[in-house]
């Protein structure tokens, strides 16, 4: 990918980071009520009109120009404020079929009916709700403190990402013709890690996925004479069968490949045997040519299968979801992390050593194949609650993680205040990185480390203190908050974030350092990890040990205050533009 074509200084972004975080105590009360009214009313992707036009009225009165409609439910805030580059910021606005079991004072009890037309249990699983809050919050924060940047900032509010439909619609309805094309495309996702802590990655950090619907074609008749059939289940369990020897007899053992066949679909009843049997597969890779080793094998399998029973004709295999890898900008990461190591300290921000099976539809904005590829930087939020992430089983942060309640479960149920507070932040420093101002730097006093992530902080590093060694491959996780087991208790010394820091003293010496430092050790893309096991296992069957989150309920109305704007002519849970 390219990179943006202008200067980054990490530490430019810091030191205005540091006005722009002194209004978010004033605001955080307002996106903490955002997320819980999110919560409480999620909506299935391609439905997510009443949270569209919360987020639209949100950057309304924020002073965007705003566009609602944009791929179905999507909707774009445009910030102009002279020149200098487009800093396009996403989330995804969906929420999943999934029964809340969470015991959250907020929790979804919400119901709607999906795409098959079968009424399903809602809930944000998956943490878009506080991606949305986190991006509207971002939105104010840059338009309260325009006098301090210059450039473009291009909110994308996106629709089904759980499908993974939404980017792609969007682009197809025209979103870089229409509002301009980025220089660089920004987003975050909450993850398995202790809360607050923020983690990146350059190259690859998410897998690619691809799911696929075969529909096998028999000759069906009575259970009592199946010597005049072709038994379209039996053909259906053989490929299933033959299809987990796929990735362990066919794929290197150096890369990662995920085969599941998710759903099977046969017959009505014990003594008919059907004409046609239905299936469903999903593969998840981390590298595009095993996706499509998987894909030619499925094809191959299936068909050869049908075939050596005698099927009246051939089966048909469709691929009906497909997102390819998230592959970050290896300068861009180095330049928010940077800003992110400047902003946070060095105990809150890693480097993830390997990428996540997981799969998202955000690289497409990177329009992959262009010609001119767009460069963009995603990166992990920590959302346990650091009682919950203690008391889980594991010696290391990655056995740790497999044993926390995870995106799609049940009881999901991430550490509000700390999560939020740290999303928003990182999101804005982020913006900040490359949003160019010609109106001087500005220092200030920024929110304290303590309400982002709890525990207070210990002495500042002195000023001519060498550099962070940086975070090897070799090591999980090379940080001093993720060091101990058990984690450090709250009141425990640890470094101050250097935004407490002589800021010029600190950051001057060390930007480009840190940035190398990313460039070279860190981006490297390893396909496989030695601890995937851990990722693939079941989700956690009971509820979490430990509280269900982190923190005390809002104070005062903030526990159920809808997003800011009018309330006259607001009936229930919709929200008029």
């Amino acid at each position: 990918m390219e990179t943006v074509p202008h200067a980054v200084d990490p530490s430019r972004a810091a030191q205005h980071g540091s006005v722009v975080m002194r209004l978010l105590d004033e605001l955080f009360p307002l996106v903490e009520g955002f997320y819980v009214d999110l919560h409480k009313n999620p909506e299935l992707s391609h439905a997510e009109h009443r949270t569209a036009s919360a987020v639209a009225e949100w950057l309304s009165r924020a002073d965007y120009e705003v566009h609602t409609g944009i791929g179905g439910t999507g909707v774009v805030g445009i910030l102009r404020n002279g020149p200098g580059p487009t800093v396009m910021l996403r989330a995804d606005m969906d929420a999943l079929p999934v029964e809340e079991r969470t015991g959250l004072p907020y929790a979804s009890t919400a119901r709607a009916v999906d795409a098959d037309g079968t009424e399903v249990p809602v809930m944000h699983a998956c943490g878009h709700d506080a991606h949305t809050a986190c991006l509207v919050g971002a939105a104010d924060l840059l338009a309260e403190t325009r006098q301090e940047w210059s450039g473009t900032v291009m909110i994308v509010a996106q629709p089904a990402e759980e499908s993974l439909e939404g980017a792609q619609a969007m682009l197809e309805d025209g979103l870089f013709e229409r509002f301009g094309r980025p220089d660089i495309v920004l987003g975050q996702h909450l993850g398995p890690q202790p809360a607050g802590l923020i983690s990146h990655r350059a190259g690859i950090i998410l897998g690619s996925s691809h799911s696929y619907r075969v529909r096998i074609h028999g000759e069906g008749g009575h259970a009592s004479q199946p010597n005049a059939t072709v038994d379209p289940v039996l053909i259906a369990a053989n490929i299933v069968t033959r299809l987990q020897g796929v990735v362990s007899r066919e794929i290197s053992p150096s890369e990662m490949a995920v085969l599941t066949v998710g759903r099977i679909q046969a017959g009505t009843t014990a003594n008919i045997i059907p004409d046609e049997a239905y299936l469903e597969i999903n593969t998840r890779a981390l590298n595009d040519n095993v996706a499509a080793q998987l894909e030619a094998a499925i094809e191959r399998i299936v068909n050869a299968e049908a075939a050596a029973s005698g099927a009246i004709r051939p089966p048909s295999v469709e691929r009906f979801q497909s997102a390819g890898v998230t592959r970050n900008d290896p300068d861009g990461t180095a330049d928010v992390a940077a800003a992110h190591h400047a902003y946070f300290g060095e105990d809150y921000v890693i480097h993830l050593p390997d990428p996540f099976p997981a799969t998202e539809d955000f690289g497409r904005f990177g329009l992959p194949g262009d010609p001119q590829p767009i460069p963009y930087v995603f990166w992990f939020v920590g959302a346990t609650p650091h009682d919950v992430w203690e008391t889980a089983p594991g010696d290391t942060p990655y056995e740790k993680m497999g044993n926390v309640p995870g995106t799609h479960s049940p009881f999901f149920a991430p550490a509000r205040e700390p999560a939020l507070r740290a999303g928003l932040a990182a999101l804005t420093v982020a913006a900040l990185t490359y949003l160019g101002s010609d109106r001087g730097s500005v220092q200030g006093q920024a929110l304290p480390p303590t309400a982002v992530h709890g525990p207070p902080p210990g002495e500042a590093p002195a000023a001519d203190a060498p550099p962070p060694s940086g975070l090897p491959d070799s090591e999980a996780y090379d940080s001093a908050y993720l060091a101990a087991t058990p984690w450090p208790a709250y009141g425990e010394e640890r470094a101050k974030s250097t935004h407490e820091a002589d800021m010029g003293a600190m950051m001057e010496a060390q930007d480009e350092e840190l940035r190398e430092e990313w460039r070279s050790g860190k981006v490297e893309e390893s396909t496989m990890s030695a601890d995937m096991a851990a990722f693939l296992d079941d989700e956690p069957q009971g509820p979490p040990a430990g509280r269900s989150y982190g923190g005390p309920p809002p104070q005062g109305s903030a526990h159920q205050a809808p997003p800011p704007g009018r309330d006259d002519g607001r009936p229930g849970s919709e929200y008029p533009l």
